[in-house]
């Protein structure tokens, strides 16, 4: 770290506020303050399109000793507004290391903080909820920076999937010496670069679709399956996304989502979805298949969650016919996973592609394959 660099706030929205040293680009920083438990891929959560208008703090105690490369970035550009650690690593020591990771978040423009109580943080984050904060190291007193705190915008509400969506279409095609098998449309809703690999390697010609994209330009293509990705922002405000989601339901296409795809979803079946506490950020998240009983650890990035639609049930019925939650989060009991019973659709709350992250749930891609063989 610059042995330079300048004193720094963290100051909450309800008034806390850690003093610690600026890291990454001088300035300020506002966003909902969240916090990341897993102890790699730091790389990957600064890229994923997940932690749009977050500022996200890690709990794992050593953060930047691996440094940034040119191969594990999630996206086009860092998406997270801020970045909390406790201690950062004064050298890279990864063979795989183009830059530091002080460096990179520098040239990206992102104000970064640390703090010796992190742990106090999460603690706090835990008790009180996710809450908008701001990183300043401008020398700006506590208080000034707290009213522009309270000035800044919400994550209740926001639409956020159309902000970090492609601009235009492209597409992923399988790797030398995997013929095609499927074409899929994929709904960008804040995509990871990982996913349209995995299905790749599957055989998998993967076209990438704006967030807006309606039922009628996703169905033009003549899919054989159809994906919604997971992305930041409230599920409610992403009315666009239920539309279509509707539409492909109606067409009868095979359906897989993840993430904000799982809770859009959710929506178009009829049920509702409500902000969780502190959400759920990290790779070591235990879920239980309902159908199974079996439980796997999985990679998780959300704030927002489909509420149960029956505290006596898992099954329930929608205008697409019957349908039932298939997982849950052994931690807290959120729903983590959702089917129809007659129509070739379901969707988890996790992340499969698992970058970073445990690969329990990664077979849920060539279940997805599977349904879309059977459906020919």
């Amino acid at each position: 770290m610059n042995a330079t660099a300048p004193p720094a706030l963290l100051v909450l929205e309800d008034g806390t506020t850690f003093r610690g040293t600026g890291y990454g680009a001088e300035g300020e920083a506002f966003g909902e303050v969240v916090f990341n438990t897993g102890m790699t891929g730091y790389q990957e959560t600064l890229t994923d399109p997940s932690y749009r208008r977050q500022i996200v703090a890690m709990t794992a105690p050593h953060i930047g000793n691996t440094g940034i490369n040119d191969e594990d970035d999630e996206s086009r550009r860092i998406w997270v507004s801020g970045f909390v650690i406790r201690n950062p690593s004064p050298m890279v020591s990864s063979w795989r290391a183009a830059r530091s990771l002080d460096d990179e978040l520098r040239a990206a423009g992102v104000t970064a903080i640390a703090i010796s109580g992190t742990r106090a943080l999460t603690l706090h984050l835990r008790e009180r909820g996710a809450m908008r904060a701001a990183i300043s190291s401008t020398g700006a007193e506590p208080e000034t920076v707290a009213a522009r705190v309270q000035a800044s915008p919400p994550m209740i509400g926001a639409d956020l999937a159309r902000e970090v969506t492609t601009p235009e279409p492209y597409v992923v095609t399988p790797p030398p010496g995997v013929p095609v098998r499927f074409r899929v449309a994929a709904v960008d809703l804040g995509i990871k670069a990982a996913t349209p690999a995995a299905l790749a390697t599957r055989g998998c010609e993967v076209h990438v679709l704006p967030a807006s994209s309606t039922a009628g330009q996703i169905l033009a293509l003549n899919p054989d399956g159809v994906f919604f990705s997971n992305g930041p922002g409230d599920p409610a405000a992403c009315d666009y996304a239920v539309d279509a989601m509707r539409g492909v339901l109606a067409a009868g296409v095979p359906m897989f989502g993840i993430c904000l795809g799982s809770q859009v979803l959710g929506r178009a079946l009829g049920l509702g979805t409500y902000k969780l506490r502190f959400g759920h950020r990290g790779i070591n998240q235990p879920v239980k298949d309902l159908r199974t009983g079996k439980v796997q650890i999985t990679s998780h990035n959300h704030g927002f969650a489909v509420a149960m639609p029956d505290a006596s049930a898992i099954r329930f019925d929608t205008e697409f016919g019957a349908a039932e939650v298939t997982h849950v989060n052994l931690n807290d009991g959120v729903v983590e996973g959702l089917r129809l019973l007659s129509t070739p659709a379901f969707a988890v709350q996790y992340h499969p592609e698992a970058g970073p992250g445990p690969h329990d749930a990664v077979g849920l891609f060539d279940a997805f394959c599977d349904q879309m063989e059977r459906a020919r």
